[in-house]
């Protein structure tokens, strides 16, 4: 085994071990380039990953956004500055995961219906009314969910 498969497969027991010593050890390769000492097959899946953590946060957030929206549409007398606090601070998140990442503005609008499907049902179980109550069809334009000026009547 050479120096260099020699390292990179200590570096591959590295992940296994301490994944945060892995990661400083993975940036200070990347830094000198030393790439032929790179755990590959670890540094993929964790590029890979990131992108899918920010996908399935950008989902929690409008999730969250959109189940506190119906909350505040079809629940009007219980309508609080807390709704109105979680309603602000989804959508900042919404707003900084946009624009750091531009592109998951597509991720966005196409898992946009499935989202809602589960903020509708999270809305009855919260609020301990029919899911019929809540339409099957989001009854807030996307462009709605990013409108600071726009609350569900």
């Amino acid at each position: 085994m050479t120096t260099s498969s020699a390292n990179t497969a200590k570096l591959a027991e590295l992940y296994k071990q301490d994944f945060c010593l892995w990661a400083e050890r993975t940036a200070l390769l990347l830094k000198n380039g030393h790439f032929s000492e790179l755990d590959l097959a670890h540094l993929i899946d964790e590029v890979e990953d990131m992108s899918s953590s920010q996908k399935r946060v950008l989902l929690s957030n409008l999730r969250v956004l959109l189940l506190h929206l119906l909350k505040y549409r079809y629940q009007p007398a219980k309508r609080s500055s807390s709704w109105l606090s979680t309603i602000v601070e989804h959508r900042l998140r919404l707003e900084d995961d946009l624009e750091e990442s531009p592109s998951l503005k597509v991720y966005w609008q196409e898992n946009f219906p499935r989202t809602y499907q589960k903020a509708r049902r999270q809305a009855a179980v919260e609020t301990g009314l029919p899911l019929a109550t809540f339409p099957k069809q989001c009854p807030f334009a996307q462009a709605d969910g990013l409108n600071t000026a726009w609350l569900p009547a």
